[in-house]
């Protein structure tokens, strides 16, 4: 009877232990806790995150500042996607030594590349400072309340303590219902290591890009150095590899479906507490607004790509960029509509509203919902502006993000005068040295043709001047792309040389500059002050909606922060899905995948001889499963942009995985996260193992890792 009590115990323990959620590493006692060691677990709340004793958050930093990494060597190894070292992997690449298209590998360390302006930042305690940063903002209006709080945290970020080669971040969680200082090591010396040939780290490329199944290798290798300390520094010969207080174990064992995974990253931006007429208006018309524009964009700069390998490997970076947001939205508008996101928020404000009744809280609650449908409605036309707007103007065409960027530095002489003006220009000068060299006029001009066709003709009209409206869009990409200094470094040096006055006058003369004028001051008034006075109405509504949500929900509901860029914990287990009828998907896939896809000379599905020999040599080495390679696996960890890089770790806390991106029916868990159908994509250890073992014949790094191998069956002695 004892025996059968506790089954069912552990029976009921196992069926609701629960997946998703992003959850901050200091506070996982108790609930989630419970939750991990009954979805297979052996860890502890406090191996995963301590202040006094090494934890599994000191081997997991932030890279870069959209990505993240994890450490697996005592000498500052570091791991992370591909993806999130392409643009430094990129830099290093010219067409006589093109280290996208072969892989680069540092077989000493002496041979390992620098990279100007890369930071790693380590998180070292997290601190509840939310009584702290809301004092004295009680009575205050909206606007006035968001300077209090800037100020509060201008000042706590002052007087915390802290070691000198420290420093301090304030984030808000809960729609600003909670806040919480990061005490942060940012290390500034970071060296590449090693990469595969893009035909591994970026196979399947864009087609393949938030898909299930895939097979891509997509990892490279940095090392972090610091002073003789062991502290940040920035670049220095006399600099050696950073001990970190924790990495991680590699493990070779194998993985299998249900096995418990965990990831630990920097999630970007969740947004799961929208209300449903934001999430309505997400479906209806701002993600088409956004797809639409890039979608052209990509059209055009592909086409150029596919004939030219300079402009390839010159548009490399930003094509990809581009791409992983427009492919994104595609898949997260289908997601929502599928799972009836609309819908099922609807009813979760029915229940609140329920709750708000019975708990008499009308009075400080009972307006919310409708005070959403008035803002949203409000709003659509100028959210729609001004999607359209930062997608043409400030992130896609870049003779206009660059014009822009001018028209602010003449705004900056207009409200701060003329020392200001010539110190702005000063850095704007040097730092559009690097854009320029990724810059081509010709592949820029098609995609200014298409944009502003589109927005000219798509934004809404009562915003746009009347100079935009009807426009003849190839006439006037011919005419700014003939006569405008800015389709050149030369060019920008020239109207940015001479006194302030000159300056200015060249600025306005120039057919590029003014026509970027013309659209940035009528969005300036037409569209951002009334956006941003409804906008900050939503964002308290949003802050008294969050504070209902916390305050009348039972302990029991798993009510996560939204992500924000600070540390993370989301667990699940290796699982498959069914994403449509009589179609069911397995969690693993193999090299035999690559071989089947492979297309000999394809940009995306080309695969490099030596990897087809390994391949039919069988030549795995000590990696294999049944003698196949295993490349990658899916699970159900809750994740999104900046967890790429993440360590997938086992129950044991050793490293299994390598995150780096969702399967596209899931995108959706960004808004609505659905255990059914949300899968993160990770590549297995053993194939990235391989590719440095047996690939690369990089036996120095392998030597440097601790790697987990299984443990081969010691042999019964013989009975005489």
């Amino acid at each position: 009877m004892k025996f059968l009590k506790l089954f069912l115990l552990l029976f009921i323990v196992q069926v609701n232990a629960q997946q998703g959620g992003m959850w901050i590493p200091s506070l996982l006692k108790g609930m989630n806790e419970n939750e991990m060691k009954a979805l297979g677990s052996k860890l502890t709340a406090e191996q995963i995150y301590s202040i006094n004793k090494s934890s599994l958050k000191d081997a997991v930093p932030q890279f870069d500042g959209g990505c993240t990494a994890e450490m697996i060597s005592s000498k500052g190894l570091l791991l992370t996607n591909h993806h999130c070292g392409y643009d430094n992997i990129q830099s290093h690449s010219t067409v006589e030594h093109d280290y996208l298209a072969n892989g680069f590998w540092a077989y000493k360390m002496e041979e390992e590349l620098p990279n100007p302006g890369v930071v790693v930042t380590f998180i070292v305690s997290i601190n509840d400072v939310t009584t702290t940063i809301l004092a004295g903002t009680v009575s205050l209006n909206e606007a006035d309340k968001q300077k209090k709080i800037q100020q509060n945290i201008a000042e706590i970020s002052k007087t915390f303590k802290k070691e000198a080669w420290q420093d301090i971040l304030v984030r808000s969680f809960y729609d600003g219902n909670q806040y919480l200082l990061f005490v942060t090591e940012n290390f500034k010396d970071i060296r590449l290591v090693g990469a595969p040939p893009s035909s591994i780290g970026k196979f399947g490329s864009d087609t393949d890009n938030w898909v299930w199944p895939r097979h891509t290798g997509d990892f490279s290798l940095f090392r972090v150095y610091a002073d003789k300390n062991n502290r940040p520094a920035e670049y220095s010969k006399d600099n050696v590899p950073y001990t970190p207080k924790h990495f991680f174990p590699v493990s070779a064992k194998g993985i299998k479906e249900n096995d418990f995974t965990m990831v630990l990253g920097y999630p970007g931006k969740t947004t799961e507490y929208l209300p449903s007429y934001a999430v309505e208006q997400m479906v209806n018309d701002l993600n088409p607004a956004r797809i639409e524009v890039r979608d052209a964009a990509l059209k055009v700069q592909d086409g150029f790509m596919r004939k030219d390998q300079a402009i390839k490997i010159q548009y490399a970076s930003k094509y990809a960029g581009v791409a992983n947001y427009w492919k994104k939205w595609i898949g997260e508008r289908k997601g929502l509509i599928k799972a009836n996101a609309v819908g099922e928020k609807q009813k979760f404000e029915v229940a609140l509203t329920d709750k708000i009744t019975k708990a008499g809280k009308q009075a400080e609650y009972g307006n919310l919902l409708s005070d959403f449908a008035k803002n949203y409605a409000e709003i659509k036309d100028y959210a729609i502006a001004r999607d359209y707007y930062t997608e043409v103007v400030l992130r896609n065409t870049e003779i206009l993000s660059f014009g822009y960027r001018l028209f602010q530095l003449e705004q900056v002489y207009n409200s701060k005068g003329e020392q200001a003006f010539n110190d702005r220009k000063k850095n704007l000068i040097e730092g559009f040295e690097p854009l320029y060299k990724y810059f081509n006029a010709q592949v820029d001009e098609k995609v200014f043709e298409k944009l502003i066709d589109i927005y000219s003709k798509k934004s809404p009209q009562q915003f746009l001047p009347e100079s935009v409206k009807g426009i003849n869009a190839t006439q006037l990409a011919s005419d700014v792309f003939k006569s405008s200094k800015l389709t050149s470094y030369n060019g920008l040096k020239e109207l940015l040389s001479g006194d302030t006055k000159t300056v200015l006058e060249k600025l306005n003369q120039d057919k590029g500059f003014a026509f970027v004028k013309t659209i940035a001051e009528a969005y300036n008034k037409n569209v951002a002050p009334k956006y941003d006075e409804i906008n900050l109405r939503n964002i308290a509504t949003q802050r008294t909606y969050m504070k209902a949500i916390l305050e009348l929900s039972p302990k029991s509901a798993r009510i996560f922060p939204d992500a924000n860029s600070t540390l993370r914990v989301t667990y699940g287990k290796v699982k498959g899905y069914k994403p449509s009828d009589a179609v069911v998907y397995t969690p693993f896939t193999y090299l035999d995948g690559v071989m089947e896809k492979y297309v000999p000379g394809d940009y995306e599905f080309d695969v490099p001889q030596k990897l087809i020999d390994l391949y039919h040599a069988k030549d795995y080495g000590k990696y294999a499963e049944n003698g196949k390679m295993p490349v990658a696996f899916i699970a159900t960890n809750h994740t999104t942009g900046g967890n790429s890089g993440s360590p997938a770790l086992d129950a044991n806390g050793n490293l299994i995985g390598l995150n780096f991106d969702r399967v596209w029916e899931g995108t959706m868990s960004d808004v609505y996260y659905s255990p059914d159908i949300c899968r993160n994509i990770m590549v297995d250890t053993r194939y990235i193992l391989f590719i440095i073992d047996k690939f690369a014949g990089a036996k120095n790094l392998i030597d440097e890792m601790k790697i987990i191998y299984n443990q081969p069956n010691t042999p019964k002695k013989a009975k005489k």
